[in-house]
């Protein structure tokens, strides 16, 4: 998509997964588990007919309960907006100062008998331009209201939310649903809203931390996976249930508080770059916790390359399911790795995407303990920085990006800093590792079919006749009673 969205923006567009995708949920409630996400989707909710295509129920998930979309900066309680913090509302109210500076004079023209053109056609004009630029406010204002809603099933149940108690009222559902299914196969997926601003932990949590709002929010994940695990063992099910924990992108470096400058998008440590930053390690590294007491000892470290794709696998494999034969599953079953039968990762080659643009590639050699990560481009930082923080976000096409021929190539085997660049006067074997890599991302390429983006602007149009309204649109409200 050749614009700044790489997710869905509101809840009134068409664009999601598509039904021709099927997810482990799909195929875990075939074989008769109960199956529940909570928390946070994210991935579409209705198409252009109105119906809820892109739910959670109808991609496997017999119980829904959470946000459709995301933790938007909108939903915090203090009226603030992404937005806001971004160039291009800058360049809007630029505009909106020299549409009112404009309107003036050419009123005053009008009024001097300056101007031919009728009264009509000149009030008409300017209404349709004033309405165009106000419409805009409009929607920014409205986003906590049309944007911040909580679901059970189809149903809103709360809009907009309130981040306050969220955590634990998600984890209650969690825990109900565990206690309900504990004599049959289950699979939950709890899917936490942090730690992503807007950042609001309960009350308990509030202050806790040395690190200001996101060790805050940090404290509250941790309690929330514990009281998970507590009612699993409480249930005697610890031996029998597979725990994943894992986030899906870095610490997102833009995101400083304009108030106080806290740091409120997580920090990436030795780790270059984050989200939203196509290849570079600060953004698509993460730590993974796993537990699963049949097979996998207490303390295994796994450094090997490997990919939340990987899940799908994994999880058929454990519920004795076999993997869909009708398409290319890129993931990889990562039990080999974890139970020691393999040291090495079946991933030889991954492909890092920035939107639809191919942005990295890494590569395992079957041997010795080096990955190689080729960059072949890298987004354009603020001048003497590491990030966009103009944009508040690193965008993906041309203009804002820089292309490498030959790529930035690392050992992030040895430099997972990615600070040392590798070169044909330090590495004897510089061509061929590049050659490896190009190649593996040319058979990449020649294996995509190409289809329609689901963030095309045609998809991600707000339709107001999809939002989700609690009420009477546009006056949606709703409040969650207990």
């Amino acid at each position: 998509a050749n614009h700044i969205f790489r997710w869905l923006p509101h809840l009134a567009g068409t664009g999601g997964l598509p039904a021709n995708e099927t997810t482990f949920a799909t195929l875990l409630r075939q074989a008769g588990y109960a199956t529940a996400l909570i928390g946070k989707w994210h991935l579409g909710l209705k198409c252009a007919s109105g119906s809820f295509c892109h739910h959670p129920n109808n991609h496997g998930f017999d119980y829904f309960y959470g946000t459709p979309i995301t933790n938007f900066r909108e939903c915090g309680e203090d009226d603030d907006s992404g937005y806001y913090m971004s160039s291009y509302y800058v360049k809007y109210k630029q505009v909106c100062w020299a549409f009112l500076v404009g309107a003036v004079s050419v009123l005053l023209l009008k009024s001097l008998g300056k101007l031919s053109l009728r009264w009509l056609w000149l009030l008409l004009v300017l209404t349709v331009f004033a309405l165009i630029l106000a419409s805009v406010k409009i929607y920014i204002v409205q986003l906590k209201t049309w944007t911040c809603v909580l679901m059970e099933n189809e149903n809103i149940v709360e809009q907009p939310y309130s981040l306050k108690n969220l955590t634990p009222s998600l984890v209650n559902k969690s825990v109900k649903f565990i206690e309900d299914n504990a004599d049959r196969p289950f699979f939950l997926f709890h899917s936490f809203l942090k730690v992503h601003t807007a950042l609001y932990a309960d009350k308990e949590f509030e202050g806790r931390s040395r690190h200001g709002r996101y060790g805050d929010n940090v404290e509250e994940v941790d309690w929330a996976v514990g009281r998970i695990l507590d009612v699993i063992e409480e249930k005697g099910l610890s031996q029998k249930t597979f725990v994943y924990l894992t986030s899906d992108n870095g610490g997102h470096v833009e995101k400083i508080s304009v108030k106080d400058g806290q740091r409120e998008g997580g920090h990436n440590g030795i780790l270059r770059g984050g989200k939203c930053m196509g290849g570079w390690e600060g953004g698509i590294r993460m730590p993974t916790v796993l537990r699963w007491p049949k097979d996998v000892h207490p303390g295994t470290v796994v450094d090997e390359p490997t990919s939340l794709m990987d899940v799908f696998p994994t999880v058929l494999r454990l519920a004795h399911l076999k993997i869909p034969a009708d398409r290319v599953i890129d993931g990889r079953d990562l039990m080999p790795l974890l139970t020691g039968n393999k040291t090495v990762s079946d991933h030889q080659f991954l492909v890092h995407y920035c939107g639809s643009m191919i942005h990295a590639a890494r590569y395992r050699p079957p041997t010795g303990k080096s990955v190689w990560k080729a960059h072949f481009a890298t987004p354009r930082w603020d001048p003497g920085t590491e990030g966009c923080y103009k944009d508040m976000v690193c965008r993906c096409m041309e203009g804002f990006i820089e292309h490498h021929d030959p790529p930035l190539l690392f050992n992030i085997g040895k430099d997972p800093s990615e600070r040392n660049p590798i070169t044909p006067e330090n590495e004897p074997k510089f061509a061929e590792i590049v050659a490896t890599i190009a190649e593996s991302v040319k058979d990449h390429r020649s294996s995509i079919e190409e289809v329609e983006s689901q963030f095309s602007l045609r998809n991600i149009m707000w339709r107001p006749w999809l939002q989700p309204c609690c009420g009477h649109f546009p006056f949606c409200s709703c409040t969650n009673t207990p």
